[in-house]
């Protein structure tokens, strides 16, 4: 009886020992708030995040709100009761995590704000994202581009639309293409026939494809009884797809009235395919599979006691400090290059597409 005790004692160390490498990957816990699955965009980070965090040996808790603020919160605040050791969080309003946030830095809990700045929090420790104004010069050069290809040399109707208010980035993507569009504004080239110009005007609130819908339905009824709009500056591709259902429904695209330019943002498979059906013009791409690699970069810094790679540290004020930030490179796409960059970069496979 006694070897036989020994033997299963030494079986139970035996796995016990067996066992320890695999403890000994799990490197921490990493709480990932992502913001809604209506967007193909946030289902792409958040798999990608999970699947490389969790190949670098940390264990995920992954969470979506669903575009409801205080749903958000309550999934950061129950992380942080669970002790997590780092915040991943791409805000569905960036100025109303402060009091969580403070929570969460007084448990020792470190913060990175992922694509969307997190504002008026002095707790925010880094942030990884894309070059946001560049994104908004690279829809409004593309506007440009199209305009001139499509009409000749103008002058040409354009109206605008902005991305969600209480999102940081948003202003980042309109004033970059305004930087772009108000020297031609000035000098006639391009008319805003609406008059319709400003984040606070032009803004969609929670990125709605359906109240851009309703706005283009307003502006044509408004605006376009006499005159045709020749291109419109979208700053996301899931708000493209309603102003382009709204210019369809008046007979834009059909017969000799040609479709308006019309820009996006994220590359999403609709919109891809809207590309190629001569609709949607471009859109911006962001890799989400880099942005989780800089983002698994910079937690794997921060807990093993290093300094996490950054390379924007004058940017980002979120109104109580300046956030040390790694902006990563967006890359326009249209009918000309959507293969070499979306299929070759493997992002997507051609089933997907076509």
């Amino acid at each position: 009886m006694r070897k036989l005790i020994s033997l299963a004692t030494a079986l139970a160390f035996g796995v016990g020992i067996a066992a320890m490498p695999a403890a000994a990957q799990d490197k921490g816990t990493v709480g990932i708030a992502m913001p809604t699955k209506s967007s193909a965009r946030w289902i792409s980070d958040g798999n990608s995040m999970v699947e490389q965090f969790e190949a670098s040996g940390y264990t995920t808790d992954l969470q979506y709100a669903e575009d409801d603020i205080p749903n958000q919160l309550a999934q950061i605040e129950n992380m942080i009761t669970k002790g997590v050791d780092v915040l991943v969080i791409a805000a569905i309003d960036g100025t109303t995590l402060s009091n969580a946030l403070e929570n969460a830095a007084a448990s020792g809990i470190k913060i990175i704000a992922y694509d969307r700045l997190i504002r008026d929090s002095g707790d925010v420790d880094y942030y990884a994202t894309f070059d946001n104004f560049k994104v908004g010069v690279q829809q409004a050069t593309s506007l440009v581009d199209g305009l001139k290809a499509r009409f000749g040399d103008g002058p040409y109707n354009v109206e605008l639309f902005g991305g969600s208010p209480d999102d940081n980035n948003a202003y980042f993507f309109y004033n970059g293409a305004m930087s772009v569009l108000q020297p031609l504004i000035d000098a006639g080239t391009v008319n805003i026939v609406s008059g319709q110009m400003g984040m606070d005007t032009v803004g969609t609130l929670r990125w709605d494809g359906a109240v851009a819908q309703a706005r283009m339905d307003n502006l044509l009824s408004a605006h376009y009884t006499d005159k045709q709009v020749h291109g419109v500056l979208s700053p996301y591709d899931g708000l493209s797809i309603g102003i382009l259902s709204s210019l369809k429904g008046v007979g834009y695209g059909s017969g000799d009235l040609k479709m308006p330019i019309v820009t996006g943002q994220d590359a999403e498979v609709p919109s891809v395919k809207s590309i190629l059906a001569g609709e949607q013009y471009s859109t911006v791409f962001k890799d989400t599979r880099e942005l989780a690699r800089v983002t698994v970069g910079m937690v794997d810094a921060l807990l093993q006691g290093g300094e996490p790679e950054i390379n924007d540290t004058s940017t980002y004020d979120n109104g109580v400090k300046v956030v040390p930030s790694y902006l990563l490179e967006p890359v326009s796409v249209d009918a000309s290059n959507w293969e070499d960059i979306l299929i070759g970069s493997g992002y997507y496979t051609m089933d997907q597409i076509k």
